[in-house]
């Protein structure tokens, strides 16, 4: 049976991948390495840990020879693992450059070393900068303005670096918001949720004018797993929802789920270097059928409902592990 490493499987957007990548490929073993930071819960793959064809590893890619062990007989990596909240990397910014930069370094040396058939690169519609007309299209030059964007642009680079130099099978993803059950709840979607639900308003920054591009995370792993099995080695693919509208809009769509109108939000400082617009021209992976099943209604109302459904799974993270710093 052929084996797959997927990286950060223990977080957000690897656990649904996970889960989605056993069912429709029973030909291959999935091994989960995740440091498991805070944003990382085995809570999150409760129902597939008992799989015999999925393994948990322990680990952090930034140590070359713990990953190459646990690399033993693998074909294929997908390198989900990342530092991510845009807020902790103006903190703070050293683990953000440790872990995006040499972690993927220290993968692609894996890639290199064994040969693998397949990487496949998670990134971020945030390497392109602020947008501020039309779209980003997997040509448009890198412009990152936060220390988290700059590092997953450095990783970008170094995967086109090693794919050119070492030929290594590697390709790269770049996806615009995330949001859906299971994701911390530090992110805006899943903050303002659990606020309202525990009866407090919402923090949105200045006016709430910066505008973003939305996907549910189902359909994102969805368009993961087709580039697995059909993207091209050396090419870029864009993977946006399609949903793009001001962070206003988005608070106000929250807020109808509850009931409630604007006296719920409370406006704070901007944050420094605060992207206005993310805009993906997904022209390239619409050409291979790839495109989003849930709209953006369907998804909001769906992951409303699980996070009213499951406050087993974020109270803690609430009371133990997260203070809202916005």
């Amino acid at each position: 049976m052929r084996k797959v490493l997927i990286t950060g499987g223990a977080g957000f957007i690897g656990s649904h991948f996970i889960r989605r990548f056993l069912q429709t490929h029973p030909d291959w073993e999935l091994l989960n390495f995740d440091k498991l930071t805070y944003a990382g819960n085995l809570e999150n793959l409760r129902d597939v840990e008992k799989n015999p064809r999925y393994r948990f590893i322990q680990g952090d890619i930034c140590e070359l020879a713990a990953l190459e062990k646990a690399c033993h007989g693998v074909e294929a990596v997908v390198h989900f693992a990342a530092e991510t909240h845009v807020d902790r990397s103006i903190d703070d910014d050293r683990d953000f450059l440790r872990t995006n930069i040499w972690g993927t370094h220290n993968l692609l040396e894996i890639a290199r070393r064994l040969k693998l058939s397949r990487y496949l690169h998670i990134s971020t519609d945030e390497v392109y900068g602020s947008v501020e007309k039309g779209e980003a299209a997997e040509e448009s030059p890198l412009a990152p303005n936060s220390p988290y964007a700059a590092s997953k642009a450095a990783g970008d680079l170094l995967v086109r670096a090693y794919q050119k130099t070492y030929k290594i099978p590697a390709l790269i993803v770049r996806a615009s918001n995330n949001f859906g059950p299971y994701q911390y709840p530090e992110k805006v979607i899943p903050l303002f949720i659990t606020n309202l639900l525990e009866k407090k308003k919402v923090p949105l920054y200045a006016k709430g004018e910066n505008r973003r591009d939305w996907i549910f995370v189902e359909d994102n792993v969805e368009a993961v797993e087709a580039l697995f099995d059909r993207g091209q080695t050396g090419e870029i693919y864009n993977v946006g929802g399609g949903s793009e509208m001001s962070n206003r809009e988005l608070t106000l769509k929250i807020l109808g789920h509850f009931g409630v109108g604007e006296e719920w939000i409370e406006s704070v400082p901007d944050r420094p270097g605060h992207d206005f617009r993310y805009a993906l021209d997904c022209s390239k992976v619409r050409k291979m059928g790839i495109r989003p099943r849930h709209s953006f209604a369907e998804a909001l109302a769906k992951t409303v409902a699980w996070y009213r459904d499951h406050p087993e799974w974020w109270q803690p993270l609430r009371k133990d592990k997260f203070t809202v710093k916005l």
